[in-house]
């Protein structure tokens, strides 16, 4: 041991000697070695590293001897055995140890002693290996064969080398102190690697050991042993998970694809685990040769990849992830591409291997090996493409064990096989136990999957293979050709049907499912046979009642069977859907998609009734049917009454009549036959009965009588005879021929009984007996036969005078003596009939034959001329006409000079017409035609509505009927007054005003003229003068239209005439400068004009303003001197010729020179609102000619206050301009609005002028100059309105001044407080004092919003409050503070409270505190004595005595095991912050409750007494109540029957009381919890529903949670 020790020493020396040039002259290469090792250094430190892995690598890569079994293990350390570390690691190999070669390479830089193992893959790159520690150590040593030496990454002092340069070490570490850290054996291991840790690597050094996986073995074919562990003098110090780990092989080749598979088993010794964990794996090992375009430099002479994969059988060893380098993630590296696309290929192989090797194993365990496809995404895209290759592989491979039915084992590719549904694997299951043969179920289009694969946890796996569901088709098909429809149990049967019933609308709707036989009926002969679903439709009915009554309808329809095709499910099947769990919605898939009739027996006979086709056979037997079943009971008397009215009935004549309004007796011997001949009433469903009704009958050994069948027709089927029987809808065929005086009688006669009756006589009836000739009359003296409706029966006088009136028309008269004195008394019934009793109804008879003549134009002229006289002869003999004069009014019978027209359109011409007829069209009645005669008619024409005399109402027609402009020219006098006074009287004239208004229809001095060409000159109007002093103005002709004209002043001014002096004015001086300017004013013009100025003057009339005064005030302009003393006033007869020198003579041409010579007076109240409009139009010409402004005139504008508002005089950009917009928002005096009432309304046209000064015009651009106004205000409603619009505008305060809120104190009075000062509520009314509640004020709800105030109360404010009240010195007990305040504890109860007048809770903060939670409030309170709501509210049941409430099982009805695993799953919720204690005992609060019932409505009543004396009353029903203070739980009786709403609102109950009893405490979180009680209440709490539910809410329950299950819930 000397000898090699010693050897080993001179070796170091000799590598320092000759390498390093240390203690001998230095060598010229040192340099080049010192940057090699430079370089190194930054090769480590850039690459990620993981330095325990290559330190494994290392040791797999090592040489050991034969017989020892190659272990590695790593002893981390506190102890400082090298005086320089915190800790220190220690490695511990049984390799044969380090060599002279070796070590060299380990002092040099890219020498590796692997090199020469390249071919086998061994890699050695850049000689990062063993380099690696110094990651985590400054200072390495090696024990090894003698060596005693360590390496410093700081650089050689002698040559300024670091890293590689060898030094002895010769204690500190010693052998002695590395022996006794080891203690697997009682020698050291042959090398030791000692590496002190820098400090800042310690914990993730110790974390790197502590995730050792055993797994890492499994990759390693030399390392069969490898431990971690920690060794501190103090155990409890020790932080590293230590681990013994240990492989074994059980080794099998397979050589077909140069690849070998085996099972390796690991086994892991945790320290502190009182069992070893063991695994097998099977290992699969494939060698690719290396590409050519795959090789590197560095790994020229390597020729093969070997690619391992292993597949762990039973559970895997679980550990810490497993650690992989991270520089074999350098995916992009050409050679690790290369290794990559080899992957697929041999993970194909292997898992094929794997999946079919497995003879003997059953098919139901190779689901779990399909587990090992990497079916999840990988943030490395790389490894995405080598899981495409995988699959793409795999698609392509038989793989897929399939369900055969068989012994025989199938598989499938991927795209072949298809998955069923849940549901359909239960059906299958079922029916193979009963025999059904399913050898061919894979022959419907898809090999099926294997059923323990066919589970919801390989769903991603599934998916992964794209292993869809079969098709929906294939559903029809398996049941087609298989026998699971009559091959199963009636049970088993409908699971089938509820199976497609559930899928139909996702599924089957499209299917050829429809075009199977699978629904069962009873046939003709009573035996079951297969309705396809198609051909259900109408076709399968069921009963949805008891078994008697299926029977009785099945056998009563095999009597049917020849009108129908309808048939039932048997009897059987209709009893299994009665008792199905799932009745409800398979009833309504065969009701709605099916089209399955349920029926009970009153719609069974509804629908044959419709069906018997008119076969009288059938229509008997119905009869029968409805006897007999009304004789057992099984259709009440209601309904018999009902099916009989629509029954059909066969009639003497075998007939079948579906249809009837009543049964009568027969023909013979009735009086309707005599009286009527035929049966009329046939054809309105009223029908004689058959001999058939009177033969008994035998069915079902039921015999019925024919005694029976009459009595039971004559009580539901009512038959009747004359005069009984009611009129029928029809014509009465012999009522068109005349009838017997009897006849007649007897018809009035039967009217008259009708009548009594209050019988409303059918249309066609009534009218057949209207309109039939058959009543006999008298015409002028002739009998004749008229129908009745044309006949009269007037007095006997009276009927004469009309009779000789009337030379045109006959009146057709009843004859009286032929029917004797008998008929009068049918008086009501003639009328009835239409015979017409009265004078007035003779002469519309009278005016609507004449009309008729008019419309043939059979109506001559003296035709009319006998009207007219006949009206007259009815006013001789005092009879009115009205009647007969309305009836002809509105016929076009009159003759007038345009065409015929009638009455109301006519005019009789007179004298007075004359005027008009120049001005209109009117339809004057034809004089010629009608001759002077008509003229003796004047009141008989105007009692028919002609127009005979003119009146006001007359100017209406004259303008309807004005002629057209060109024909209005040349008016006479008469005609023009007419056409003036229309327009006077006419509501609207301009019809006649546009007519004439450009027409030459006036009479003026210079002939006829048009109006606006014209003047009237009143004689009493002095300027009549100025039209004088030239003779070329028109002036209408007084005297040709005399003095009237003058009061239609108003109606020539509207056609355009010229009336004023205004008027006048300007067209003098328009006719003076035409005339001046061609120098055509005589010597009598100038006299004329200065005669009329003389006159004019004495009136005082002013000829106009001068323009430039009111803009004189605020500008300095350079006028001309019109004074008395210089150019005076005649300066301004010289304007034009003054304006063509270029002296400005009008102002807007001067607005250039206001702009310049601006001049604001000081006093600006001084400037008037003419001053101001003055400005403005300058700048509006200004602005409209485009001139410029210059910019020192608006620095003027705004620099003085010259602008009124209702805020004072202000600077243009301190106003607002008020209009439209702002009305919703602000008043005129809520702000600086400029004042509109001091400039008048005027002011509104000048917006634009207005914003170019400066004013602030854009609503939304106002809200910081309403703000500036806001402190000012004192009203509340002025500051409400404020507040209103800049909410409405979001305005935000620049600065805390500006957030002041206005506290009214009564109208006008207030305070402005800051936000801090303010709450928004203040639920308890404790805070008035201290802060200004703002819900409190008047201010509307988004005025609240827009306040930046808190809006609830904090924690700190009722700290603050209570230090208050502590220093105000009135000390509160602690039985005043806690009397009237109650906890919560019951949420119910508190609903109930919260509408007491007063507070009675105590309080917690809104929204909760973090610090200040409720929980501990509610701590806080309890240890003040505050008493809970539930102990202090007294409760009494209203309504039900306590006797009724009968006890109940808890167990069956509350304590279900699906309720607590869904309540622990919620309280588990990390949200709640629940620990298992208080988990447990609140769900323990359900245990302790006795449960009582009743069938009676519970209404609830508490009570809570004050220490006032009061007494607060609550109430309300509830179908559920936990009494906690007492621990019962009262329940309303479930009604089963009772529909879907009263099951939810019972659920809804339920969900509420218990989540309110367990969470009351944690109010937040009832709702949701009380929600999810309601689901599982709905689904019974069914264990795997609830597991379903919790699992998609993302619930669970912990391992403790189950422990408190399974001990709750013994079995």
């Amino acid at each position: 041991m000397a000898s090699t020790t010693t050897a080993a020493k001179e070796h170091v020396e000799e590598i320092r000697r000759t390498k390093f040039s240390i203690g001998v002259q230095t060598n010229p290469l040192t340099e080049d070695l010192h940057q090699a090792v430079k370089n190194l250094s930054a090769e480590l430190y850039a690459k990620d590293v993981h330095f325990l892995m290559e330190l494994i690598q290392n040791a797999e890569d090592n040489e050991y001897p034969e017989g020892v079994d190659p272990s590695l293990e790593f002893v981390i350390t506190s102890e400082d055995i090298t005086n320089r570390a915190p800790a220190t690691l220690l490695v511990f190999n049984n390799e044969i140890g380090f060599s002279r070669k070796n070590v060299d390479s380990v002092c040099s830089v890219g020498r590796s002693t692997k090199k020469g193992l390249r071919k086998r893959g061994y890699i050695g790159e850049k000689g990062i290996g063993f380099k690696s520690v110094f990651l985590i150590t400054s200072q390495p040593y090696i024990f090894s064969n003698g060596y005693q030496i360590k390496f410093n990454e700081k650089p050689c002092s002698q040559c300024n080398v670091g890293y590689i340069v060898p030094e002895w070490v010769n204690e500190d570490p010693t052998l002695s102190a590395i022996k006794g850290m080891y203690v697997s054996a009682s020698t050291l291991p042959t090398t030791t690697l000692v590496l002190p840790l820098k400090p800042e690597k310690v914990k993730p050094v110790k974390d790197q050991l502590s995730n050792v996986h055993p797994e890492v073995l499994l990759f390693l074919s030399k390392i069969k042993r490898l431990s971690v562990r920690e060794n501190n003098e103090d155990p409890s110090l020790n932080t590293v998970s230590a681990i013994s780990i240990s492989s074994e092989k059980n080794f099998v080749t397979s050589k077909s694809m140069d690849a070998d598979s085996y099972t390796l088993h690991l086994t892991a010794d945790e320290i502190g685990h009182e069992a070893s964990s063991e695994c097998g794996y099977y290992m699969w090992k494939q060698r690719f040769p290396v590409k050519q375009e795959n090789k590197v430099d560095v790994r020229r002479e390597v020729e093969e990849w070997a690619i391992t994969l292993a597949f762990p059988v039973g559970k895997r060893l679980k550990r810490a992830n497993f650690p992989v380098s991270t520089r074999f993630y350098q995916l992009k590296h050409i050679w690790n591409q290369g290794i990559l696309e080899c992957v697929p290929v041999a993970f194909l192989n292997a898992f094929i291997s794997l999946v079919k090797s497995t003879e003997y194993a059953p098919v139901s365990s190779l689901p779990n090996m399909f587990c090992f496809l990497p079916v999840k995404y990988s943030p490395h895209a790389k490894l995405n493409l080598v899981t495409s290759a995988i699959k793409v592989k795999l698609m392509n491979e038989t793989i897929i064990p399939c369900e055969s039915y068989t012994k025989q084992k199938l598989f499938r590719k991927p795209s072949e096989v298809g998955r069923l549904n849940t549901e359909f694997w239960s059906i299958l299951n079922k029916a193979r136990s009963q025999g059904v043969s399913l050898h061919n179920i894979s022959s419907h289009g898809s090999y099926l999957l294997n059923s323990s694969f066919d589970q919801e946890e390989y769903n991603d796996i599934l998916d992964f293979l794209e292993i869809k569901h079969v098709d929906d088709n294939w559903y029809a098909k398996c049941i087609a050709g298989t026998n699971l429809v009559m091959g199963v149990t009636e049970n088993d049967y409908l699971e089938l049907l509820v199976f497609i019933a559930e899928n139909w609308a996702s599924s089957f709707h499209n299917t050829n499912i429809k075009n199977i036989p699978i629904i069962k009926y009873v046939g003709l002969y009573g035996n079951v046979n297969l309705f396809k679903i198609n051909v259900c439709a109408n076709n399968l009915l069921s009963v949805d009642l008891d078994s008697d009554h299926i029977s009785w309808l099945i056998k009563w329809n095999t009597e049917f069977q020849s009108s129908r095709s309808q048939f039932f499910l048997p009897k059987v099947t209709q009893v299994a859907i009665g008792s199905c769990s799932k009745k409800q919605m398979l009833k309504k898939w065969l009701k709605e998609e099916v089209k399955v009739k349920f029926i009970n027996v009153f719609e069974y006979a509804v629908n044959l009734c419709s069906s018997l086709n008119n076969d009288s056979k059938l229509v008997v037997t119905y009869v029968h049917f409805l006897y007999t079943s009304l004789e057992k009971k099984y259709l009440k008397e209601q309904e018999i009454e009902n099916l009989c009215k629509y029954m059909p009935i066969v009639d003497n004549y075998w007939q079948v009549t579906t249809r009837r309004s009543g049964v009568h007796v027969p023909a013979y011997g009735s009086k309707w036959v005599e009286l009527i001949g035929s049966n009329p009433w046939r054809q309105h469903n009223y029908v004689e009965l058959g001999e058939d009704y009177i033969h008994p009958v035998n069915y079902f050994g039921i015999v019925t009588s024919c005694e029976e069948i009459v009595s039971f027709l004559k009580t539901y089927v009512t038959a009747s005879d004359i005069p009984d029987l009611s009129p029928p809808n029809a014509a009465i065929p012999t009522l068109s021929s005349p009838l017997t005086k009897t006849n007649t009688l007897q018809l009035l006669h039967w009217l008259y009984y009708l009548r009594r009756k209050n019988v409303n006589l059918p249309e066609r009836f009534l009218s057949s007996i209207k309109n039939g000739s058959w009543l006999k009359i008298s015409l002028s003296g002739f009998p004749g036969y008229r129908p009745p409706s044309e006949s009269f029966m007037l007095e006997s006088s009276t009927g004469s005078i009309l009779q000789n009136g009337s030379v045109l028309v006959d009146i057709p008269l009843v004859d009286g003596k032929f029917y004797d004195d008998e008929i009068k008394i049918y008086k009501e019934e003639l009328k009835t009939i239409g015979v017409r009793f009265e004078n007035k109804e003779a002469c519309e008879f009278f005016g609507d034959r004449l009309m008729s003549l008019a419309a043939s134009s059979k109506l001559t002229r003296d035709n009319v001329v006998s009207i007219l006289k006949f009206i007259q002869y009815l006013g001789t003999h005092y009879i009115s006409g009205k009647e007969f004069i309305n009836s002809i009014k509105q016929g076009k019978w009159v003759r007038t000079c345009k065409c015929d027209m009638i009455p109301n359109n006519s005019v009789l011409f007179s004298y007075e017409w004359k005027a008009a007829s120049q001005l209109c069209d009117i339809p004057f009645i034809d004089e010629d035609y009608y001759g002077r005669e008509v003229l003796s008619f004047q009141k008989e024409l105007e009692l028919m509505g002609v127009v005979v005399k003119f009146d006001e109402s007359c100017y209406q027609l004259v303008s309807d009927n004005l002629k057209s402009t060109s024909l209005l020219t040349s008016l006479s006098s008469e005609a023009m007054l007419l056409m003036l006074r229309c327009i006077q009287k006419l509501a609207s004239p301009a019809k006649m005003v546009q007519a004439i208004k450009n027409t030459k229809c006036l009479k003026t001095n210079l002939g006829y003229r048009c109006p606006s060409e014209c003047f009237l000159v009143n004689p009493k109007a002095e300027w009549g003068c100025l039209l004088q002093v030239f003779r070329s103005f028109l002036i209408l002709d007084e005297k040709f239209y005399g003095s009237s004209i003058f009061s239609m002043e108003k109606e020539l001014k509207k056609i355009g005439v010229m009336v004023d002096f205004e008027d006048a004015a300007k067209e003098c001086t328009r006719t003076f400068k035409q005339q001046a300017s061609t120098y055509s004013i005589r010597k009598e013009n100038v006299f004329l004009f200065l005669e009329c100025y003389r006159k004019l003057k004495k009136m005082k009339i002013k000829f106009g303003v001068c323009k430039w005064e009111p803009i004189l005030r605020i500008s300095i302009l350079p006028l001309i001197d019109d004074g008395e003393y210089f150019y005076g006033i005649g300066i301004h007869d010289y304007q034009v010729e003054l304006k063509q020198l270029g002296v400005i003579t009008e102002f807007k041409d001067g607005a250039k020179f206001v702009a310049a010579r601006l001049f604001l007076p000081v006093r600006t109240s001084k400037i008037t609102p003419a001053n101001v409009y003055a400005l403005l139009d300058s700048i509006k010409t200004l602005k409209e000619t485009k001139s410029d402004i210059p910019a020192k005139f608006f620095e003027k504008l705004s620099q003085t206050n010259w602008l009124r508002t209702h805020c004072g005089y202000k600077c243009p950009d301190e106003c607002l301009f008020f209009y439209s917009a702002w009305e919703p928002f602000l008043k005129r005096d809520d702000g600086p609005f400029i004042d509109e009432q001091f400039y008048g309304s005027r002011i509104v046209f000048y917006k634009e002028e207005l914003n170019l000064v400066g004013v602030i015009t854009a609503i939304k651009e106002g809200c910081e100059l309403i703000v500036s106004y806001l402190g000012s205000q004192s009203k509340f409603e002025s500051i409400n309105r404020l507040y209103n619009y800049l909410s409405e505008f979001k305005w935000e305060p620049d600065d805390e001044e500006d957030q002041k809120i206005w506290i009214p104190r009564g109208d006008d009075n207030g305070e402005w407080v800051t936000p801090q000062d303010c709450v928004l509520h203040d639920k308890n009314n404790l805070f008035g004092g201290q802060l200004n509640v703002l819900e409190e004020l008047k201010y509307e709800k988004k005025i609240l919003d827009f306040f930046d105030v808190k809006v609830h109360l904090s924690v700190d404010d009722y700290c603050n409050l209570w230090k208050k009240w502590e220093a105000s010195g009135n000390q509160i007990t602690h039985t005043e503070y806690k009397r009237d305040a109650f906890i919560g504890d019951d949420l119910f109860l508190t609903d109930l409270f919260q509408s007491c007048s007063r507070p009675i809770f105590v309080w917690y903060p809104q929204p909760s505190s973090k610090t200040l939670t409720r929980t501990k409030l509610v701590e806080i309170y309890n240890k003040l004595g505050v008493h809970t709501l539930s102990e202090s509210a007294q409760r009494n049941l209203s309504d039900v005595d306590h006797v009724k409430f009968e006890p109940v099982n808890s167990k069956e009805k509350i304590i279900k095991k699906g309720l607590f695993k869904l309540i622990l799953g919620f309280l588990g919720d990390p949200y709640l912050k629940l620990d298992t204690v208080r988990r447990h005992e609140a769900v323990s609060r359900i245990l302790g409750v006795e449960a009582f019932e009743t069938v009676d409505p519970m209404t609830v009543k508490y009570s809570l007494s004050l220490s006032c004396g009061d007494v607060v009353n609550v109430e309300a029903k509830r179908m559920i109540c936990w009494d906690k203070h007492n621990s019962k739980l009262f329940m309303q009786k479930r009604e089963r029957g009772g529909g879907h709403k009263n099951v939810i609102e019972y659920a809804s109950h339920f969900g509420e009381v218990i989540a309110e009893g367990v969470l009351w405490e944690n109010e937040d979180a009832v709702p949701r919890l009380s929600e999810l009680i309601r689901l599982g209440f709905l689904l019974e709490f069914d264990e795997e529903a609830v597991d379903f539910l919790m699992k998609t809410k993302n619930l669970q329950i912990f391992l403790e949670d189950h422990d408190y299950l399974s001990s709750t819930f013994l079995c």
